[in-house]
Formats: C-alpha cells, sequence, structure tokens
C-alpha cells in the first residue's frame, strides 16, 4: 500500500464510521419501534381505551413515538 492510499484509506475511515453509526442508530430506534408495537398489541381493547388509543392506531403510534398518543386518539372530532 502506498502512502497515498494509506491517506486516502484514513481519510474515508471517518464517513464509514459515521455511516456505520447512523445504521446502528436506525437498527436501535427499530428496535424500540418493534418493542412498543409488541406491548400495544399485546393490550385489550379496554387497557388500549384507558391510554387514548384505539387497536387501528398502534402503528402510528408506534411509528411515531415522539407524539403523544392521547393527542391522536381517534375520539377527537373529525371535520370534513
Amino acid at each position: 500500500m502506498t502512502t497515498t492510499e494509506l491517506g486516502q484509506a484514513i481519510a474515508s475511515a471517518p464517513q464509514i464510521f459515521r455511516l456505520f453509526k447512523a445504521s446502528w442508530t436506525r437498527l436501535q430506534e427499530r428496535r424500540k419501534q418493534e418493542k412498543a408495537r409488541a406491548a400495544l398489541y399485546d393490550l385489550n381493547d379496554r387497557e388500549l381505551k384507558d391510554i387514548g388509543i384505539a387497536r387501528g392506531e398502534i402503528e402510528y403510534v408506534a411509528s411515531n413515538r415522539s407524539i403523544d398518543p392521547r393527542g391522536a386518539c381517534s375520539s377527537s372530532p373529525i371535520s370534513i
């Protein structure tokens, strides 16, 4: 390996690290979503109602964990 090739390899290392870190972060987020989804599907309809979501909203709530599910409940009026 020449000095130039070694320099290019070292220069690309931070890019590879950033790509790996972004991929790892996304994988961890996906795992959290799956855990939340599974936990919500394990609840019965009454328990879901107690926390303010309907069974049909589980996918949305699990995918948008930063959103308060009580603000996305189906009991809110829908204007057409």
